[in-house]
């Protein structure tokens, strides 16, 4: 049987035994939804400082015209105030001739007109800026909510990891060059299920998670790989997560080294540095999980096994 991952042909091997182990579904579960609430909202944080930035934009400009306004207007408004502008009745009966007063008449009709729009101006420029400067405040109180909830799932991914050691840092400083995956309005993910053909397995995808497969194996990443697998716990069911082989002919029973070794490491880094537009979850590779907000974490558990610890192959799930 053979498997085409974009134009490289490599023999297929057996998929790697449930990563983590049956007696670690319910650790699974709590990644998952741990991981899910943090990168919404993170999406929501991105999202809303964005849109701070335009706020503050415009609220500058409407700031810098209010004033220009007040210098122009706030005469007029002050005699408005007084009762001290100009009475058309009294200029009438002043007047004189009916040629003047017809003149002088247009003259504060029109004087009158043009207090009163500018006087409008500046109000409907206060009451935009009002609008503004409010929309400004509640972006900023989202934005203490959001980082509160992505402070309370990353204690609640380190509760579930056992609170672990800080693992060492794999395939550090790669740029990110993968396409975005589309998002909501808000920043969060959309809810996808396996709905897609699989290319690496006779199974399903979630439209996001092929849109990942598909980029790393645009950016050079071309070794086996199988996604889908039923049965278990995880996302691999869901068609949410691939396992990336470090060696290009498949699954190896042995710890990678060498190149496979520096293969994973750069997988793993482009994965990381890609988090935010592929819709990471986590990332397992060497024995250490890397999760958004944490870093890359030593893990205990496993079967002691090359494909239990995660040492032939890297794991990556995707919201």
């Amino acid at each position: 049987m053979l498997i085409v991952l974009g134009a490289a042909t490599v023999p297929a091997a057996a998929a790697p035994a449930d990563p983590d182990g049956i007696g670690n579904q319910s650790l699974r579960e709590k990644l998952d939804a741990a991981a899910s609430a943090y990168n919404d909202a993170k999406g929501r944080l991105d999202a809303s400082r964005a849109r701070q930035g335009d706020l503050q934009q415009r609220l500058g400009a409407a700031e810098l015209r209010l004033k220009e306004l007040d210098a122009e207007v706030g005469p007029i408004a002050a005699a408005a105030y007084r009762g001290s502008r100009l009475n058309v009745s009294m200029v009438l009966l002043d007047a004189g001739p009916s040629g003047v007063m017809l003149h002088d008449a247009a003259t504060v009709n029109y004087l009158t007109q043009r207090d009163d729009r500018e006087i409008r101006t500046l109000a409907k420029a206060k009451k935009e800026y009002a609008e503004q400067k409010a929309a400004l405040d509640n972006e900023i109180k989202l934005q203490e909510q959001q980082l509160a909830e992505m402070d309370k799932r990353k204690r609640d991914a380190e509760q579930a990891l056992g609170n672990p050691g800080r693992g060492s840092s794999l395939g550090a400083g790669l740029a990110a060059t993968a396409n975005p995956a589309p998002r909501n309005s808000d920043g969060s993910w959309p809810r996808e299920s396996c709905s897609v053909k699989d290319p690496t397995t006779s199974g399903c995808l979630t439209p996001r998670t092929l849109h990942a497969l598909q980029q790393a194996q645009s950016a050079g990443f071309d070794h086996f790989t199988a996604c889908y697998r039923a049965g278990g716990g995880g996302e691999h069911p869901r068609g949410r997560a691939c396992d990336f082989a470090a060696n290009a002919s498949g699954f190896q029973n042995a710890r990678a080294s060498g190149a496979d070794k520096a293969y994973g490491d750069r997988l793993a880094g482009w994965l990381i540095a890609n988090s935010d537009r592929l819709g990471v979850l986590y990332v397992i590779w060497y024995k250490q999980v890397w999760f958004p907000g944490l870093g890359w974490k030593a893990y205990t558990s496993g079967d002691g096994t090359p494909a239990g610890d995660h040492y032939n192959h890297v794991h990556l799930s995707v919201h």
